[in-house]
């Protein structure tokens, strides 16, 4: 996803998805052919393309869009970028294929249900279950374009490039004087001037001047009224008939919009998403994966993080972030502890629970039921503090379970190391 690779461009204080867990942001993503169909009603220019989830789709919609087409793009649809470099387990590589009409079903019938292993997949992949087929343009020029929220400005930053087409790494790193930002005035919005700058930044070739600047003011339109965290084309092109088009659509949404959003996180596709993330949304938990052994339990944010840093301290590495909140029930505790012992890595899981709102006794009685309903194969070291703590450890102490107390968070980290080791 942009996925790190936008913090070479602006400083560190960009707020971007990361590539790697322990960078992520929580926010939507959507499909190339999603964000296009997004983009065309906001009158921005895209190829024309249909999505398909079958070879029966595949050869219908050649019959019916593409009748008179003798080449098509066959894309494959994940929520991965470096998809046209990508390799599918069985063997076929590249997810991007530009091929003859006739070979179109035959090439997509190999990418449907098939898993696709990108620089940006982790080496797992993710299944293509959609394939998003579109007319081959006569492109002339690529250039990059990006919109994306700076800390710095507390606005709208957009990234442009006449170069495009590529790695924005490498581009940034051989070309850095052909990187161009303009900081919008998130109050004034974009102006013909500031739109201006980043056409002048693109230095299309071809396509009309005026045309360009309305097109990026209907992206930064699109940008706001979705409540975008990242919109991001690349390669943005000019074709043969002097149209600059965005040739791929990459769409990430603030997650605190989707009440107001209902339409576009209708889009989500949770079978490309996290399984775990996924069941601790439904149990309204707030919980990242990463790639450690010990598993955390905590209430509140920053708690989370200091439990993981002291972790790392003392030599382990966290599984995951998982907040149950300042008001989670017994039930979601329950949930919590199901999700982590779901995941075949952790081989230890730490609770650091300082009650507030949240009630010691609660959270007790939630890791005791538990441990019935999951049959627990891991050690499990338990730190109590704060609103009914004597309660709570006398329900852990008469559970008669075989549960690991620790006195404070230090004594509760080298624990849990101790116990995976």
């Amino acid at each position: 996803m942009v996925r790190g690779l936008l913090n070479k461009l602006v400083s560190r204080s960009l707020s971007v998805a990361g590539k790697c867990q322990n960078q992520q942001l929580r926010r939507l993503n959507i499909h190339e052919y999603q964000g296009a169909e997004l983009m065309s009603k906001y009158g921005v220019n895209v190829p024309r393309g249909v999505a398909a989830s079958s070879v029966e789709e595949v050869r219908k919609a050649i019959k019916d869009v593409f009748p008179n087409q003798s080449e098509l793009v066959v894309k494959s649809q994940i929520l991965a970028g470096g998809r046209g470099l990508g390799t599918f387990k069985s063997g076929l590589q590249g997810g991007v294929h530009i091929v003859k009409t006739d070979q179109v079903e035959d090439i997509a019938g190999k990418m449907l249900g098939q898993i696709l292993v990108t620089k940006q997949s982790g080496p797992q992949g993710k299944i293509v279950s959609k394939v998003y087929l579109c007319e081959k343009l006569s492109l002339v020029n690529e250039m990059y374009f990006a919109i994306t929220l700076d800390r710095k400005t507390a606005g709208p930053l957009i990234i442009a490039c006449k170069k495009g087409g590529t790695s924005i790494e490498d581009l940034a790193e051989k070309f850095p004087d052909m990187i161009i930002k303009v900081p919008i005035d998130v109050f004034e919005g974009i102006t013909d001037e500031d739109a201006a700058k980043v056409v002048d930044g693109l230095a299309p070739k071809v396509a009309d001047r005026n045309e360009s600047i309305e097109q990026v003011k209907n992206l930064y339109k699109l940008f706001v009224e979705s409540d975008c965290t990242l919109l991001e084309i690349n390669p943005m092109a000019e074709t043969a008939d002097k149209q600059l088009v965005a040739a791929d659509a990459k769409l990430n949404f603030d997650d605190n919009a989707a009440y107001r959003r209902k339409e576009i996180f209708a889009l989500r596709d949770t079978t490309q998403e996290d399984p775990r993330e996924v069941a601790a949304a439904k149990a309204d938990l707030n919980y990242i994966g990463l790639d450690g052994e010990i598993g955390c339990m905590v209430n509140g944010a920053g708690l989370a993080m200091a439990t993981m840093d002291i972790i790392k301290l003392h030599g382990g590495t966290p599984a995951n972030f998982l907040d149950v909140g300042g008001n989670a029930s017994e039930g979601q505790v329950v949930e919590a502890f199901k999700i982590l012992t779901a995941d075949d890595k952790v081989k230890a899981i730490l609770v650091n629970i300082f009650g507030g709102i949240m009630k010691c006794d609660v959270i007790a009685s939630g890791i005791v039921n538990a441990a019935k309903q999951v049959a627990l194969k891991v050690p499990v070291i338990v730190r109590l503090e704060g609103t009914n703590v004597d309660q709570g450890k006398r329900i852990l102490k008469e559970s008669g379970m075989a549960l690991i107390t620790a006195e404070d968070l230090d004594d509760a980290a080298q624990k849990a190391v101790k116990a995976y080791k």
